[in-house]
């Protein structure tokens, strides 16, 4: 898709992070797998088989996805940040595995195990592109993290995958999470800018159409994975499309006239 942003006055483009900037399924998945693995062959380990089993059947993320849109839409629900909820709900998806127990013997980990896993999400690894991706929309645009993701997560993000931002903005700031417009125009306002001169940069639909409803304009880069709403595509909410095979941020710096490499 030709982008039409190119002869815009388009000054700040924000990056959704989970999955648009970091791929977080692979770098989630490696490390429970390996300190399951590693606990399992604990000499020490005290776990029957059918909780053996259960070790590598975990689903952690869909809980976030409904905890941020709850307290987008309803103010009343009282604030947590990401962090709180991760530790949260994997110790509640843990017990309802029957890998946490009153007894420690019979727990998959420890609680400061538990904890230490829960902080995975600040240790994300980036995407392939997403290093020289930030840094060729440096040189045409201020770049600017806009995550969900409360500030220590997102600055422990940033330093641990080398992202070459220049700021770093979360929906905590706000006190709600995205889509909710209150994170998207209060990011405009931190900036100082107009809706039209800022654009959002995600992997998600959804996020995008939020986004554009607020008056800001739309880059979306396809992850593997990442769509949740497929019945979205078509529907004109990006104003530049980028393919899951077109080298992600790379080839976003391109359609939007970034001379690449030089």
């Amino acid at each position: 898709m030709t982008s039409t942003l190119q002869d815009s006055d388009i000054r700040c483009l924000f990056f959704d992070t989970f999955g648009t900037c970091v791929d977080w399924r692979t770098t989630v998945t490696d490390t429970l797998w390996k300190t399951a693995r590693d606990a399992l062959s604990s000499g020490t380990a005290s776990i029957d088989s059918h909780v053996r089993s259960l070790a590598t059947d975990m689903d952690w993320r869909n809980g976030y996805y409904h905890f941020t849109f709850e307290i987008s839409q309803d103010p009343s629900i009282p604030w947590k940040t990401v962090d709180e909820h991760h530790f949260e709900s994997f110790k509640r998806l843990l017990t309802t595995r029957g890998l946490l127990t009153d007894n420690d013997n019979g727990s998959l980990w420890t609680e400061p195990e538990i904890q230490d896993l829960s902080l995975v999400w600040h240790r994300l690894d980036p995407w392939p592109d997403t290093q020289q991706g930030l840094a060729e929309l440096n040189k045409n645009f201020q770049t600017c993290i806009l995550s969900n993701g409360n500030m220590s997560l997102l600055n422990g993000l940033v330093a641990h995958g080398k992202l070459p931002v220049q700021h770093i903005l979360s929906a905590e700031m706000f006190r709600s999470y995205k889509p909710s417009p209150k994170v998207y125009l209060g990011a405009v306002e931190k900036m100082g800018l107009k809706p039209e001169q800022c654009a959002l940069v995600a992997a998600h639909l959804e996020d995008l159409k939020a986004a554009k409803a607020c008056g800001l304009r739309t880059v979306y880069v396809e992850r593997r994975d990442e769509e949740s709403h497929g019945e979205l595509r078509g529907d004109g909410i990006e104003d530049v499309w980028v393919g899951e095979g077109e080298e992600g941020l790379v080839r976003a710096a391109e359609k939007l006239g970034v001379k690449v490499g030089t």
